[in-house]
């Protein structure tokens, strides 16, 4: 009987520890992947960064100067990655990013999923503005959709920005076949976008939120901070986040 009272005994002893242990365990992940800080500064890209998205990405234009492609695909801290790339391409009725075709090259065969952006003059046509971002830029199958960057008025009254943002929209969408993305801040839209292009992809800037930007509508990509760090850049480089998973992200590249 001794025997066994002491068998049970030794049995309940590695009952109780194998439980303590899982909880200790579980805990562990639950602190690490669920409940840490919305923002953890990281030093080597040199900003605080939202923790609780997997897929990071930045975007460029000539301000970054020649980067290199392979260094930034390369980077890697605390399992982040730089996973995705927005580049301006044009501006206006003629203007093309002087280095947009280098870069356009060298993020393809860095492997990196790129995506093109034309700088919006409100002032200006936007039939022509959509000639001068189609005559430039040839997408690909896994490349980004396309992106109109519109930040200000240009003294374009609210109906008439609003007509010729709609026009741009459905030039391109028309040649590329994929509903483009809107970039832009949170006060712009609200104030001139919101009611009529509900219905598109949107890239928000906002950089006084820790957990998401401040917009009530659904967003896919949020810039979170312009004055980042990365290898093969030598400059302050935008950062951003997507909302959603890899298969969010697979979706919504062009097929």
């Amino acid at each position: 009987m001794a025997s066994r009272s002491k068998k049970r005994k030794r049995k309940n002893i590695l009952i109780v520890a194998f439980i303590l242990a899982s909880f200790a365990l579980a805990t562990f992940f639950f602190n690490k992947y669920y409940n840490r800080p919305s923002f953890v500064h990281y030093a080597a890209f040199g900003i605080d960064m939202p923790t609780k998205y997997s897929i990071h990405g930045i975007d460029v234009s000539r301000y970054q100067k020649t980067i290199g492609w392979n260094l930034v695909k390369e980077m890697e801290v605390d399992n982040i990655r730089i996973g995705f790339v927005f580049m301006k391409a044009t501006e206006g009725l003629s203007g093309i990013d002087n280095q947009f075709y280098r870069n356009w090259r060298q993020a393809k065969k860095a492997n990196l999923p790129r995506g093109a952006y034309h700088f919006f003059i409100a002032s200006k046509s936007g039939k022509a503005q959509a000639e001068n971002f189609i005559e430039n830029v040839e997408l690909q199958a896994g490349d980004l959709p396309p992106v109109l960057d519109i930040e200000q008025t240009n003294g374009a009254t609210a109906s008439d920005l609003q007509q010729r943002v709609a026009d741009w929209l459905l030039a391109v969408e028309k040649k590329y076949k994929v509903k483009p993305i809107i970039y832009t801040n949170v006060d712009f839209y609200e104030t001139f976008l919101a009611g009529r292009f509900d219905n598109y992809p949107l890239w928000v800037a906002h950089y006084l939120a820790k957990d998401k930007p401040r917009i009530k509508r659904k967003w896919h990509f949020w810039q979170h901070n312009e004055r980042g760090r990365a290898n093969g850049i030598n400059a302050f480089v935008d950062f951003n986040v997507f909302f959603g998973d890899s298969t969010d992200f697979k979706n919504l590249l062009i097929q």
